[in-house]
């Protein structure tokens, strides 16, 4: 069955940085490409970074540039560095997969806020 444990989250100020990870099991981590997600107040959860199992990586025009997603597929983990965090930002982060999405984990929460 597959798992998804999101962590790393929590209040920062704008302009700060968090730093996600994401434990997967029961899934074939190392050939699937992941993603990081988001589902900011009241609205739909969003795709805002993905990346393929060689490590090819895509991004959101909203992330690009301040955000960076990285995996290490020994210990099938997915990471999420966020710098120049922005109010905007504030949402529940989740990884899973792009292509035949799992259950979703229970997220992380990232409030971005003075």
């Amino acid at each position: 069955q597959a798992q998804f444990v999101e962590s790393g989250g929590g209040l920062v100020q704008p302009g700060g940085s968090l730093r996600l990870s994401c434990a997967a099991s029961g899934i074939n981590f190392r050939f699937s490409t992941m993603a990081w997600y988001r589902q900011p107040p009241g609205k739909q959860r969003e795709l805002v970074a993905s990346v393929m199992s060689g490590g090819t990586a895509n991004y959101a025009d909203s992330v690009k540039g301040r955000f960076t997603i990285s995996r290490d597929n020994a210990r099938n983990t997915l990471y999420f560095q966020m710098n120049s965090l922005q109010r905007e930002d504030t949402a529940v982060y989740y990884c899973n997969r792009v292509i035949n999405v799992y259950s979703w984990g229970q997220g992380t929460q990232v409030t971005v806020s003075s």
